[in-house]
């Protein structure tokens, strides 16, 4: 995120820097690890998975609607930003 301020000029979106050590500043980050541990034990990196475990946990997590999102997917939310 070096360039947040270049993305944020490019974008029009606004970036969020969290201070460090402060998990409940970055809540979606945290829920997303939380999903993302259902798949990949802590502390295990992700070359020991075949590229159709880490495909698979992928197309799942991005069809799970989301709260933060208005009970939209990730897929369907990415749909609509790239047909706009």
């Amino acid at each position: 995120m070096a360039a947040y301020q270049a993305f944020t000029i490019a974008t029009d979106i606004p970036v969020h820097l969290c201070n460090p050590a402060s998990p409940w500043q970055r809540g979606s980050n945290e829920n997303t690890n939380g999903l993302l541990r259902q798949y990949f034990s802590k502390g295990t990196g992700l070359s020991v998975h075949t590229r159709k475990h880490l495909d698979a946990a992928a197309a799942e997590l991005n069809s799970r609607p989301r709260k933060a999102l208005g009970w939209e997917t990730p897929a369907e939310r990415l749909s609509e930003l790239l047909a706009a």
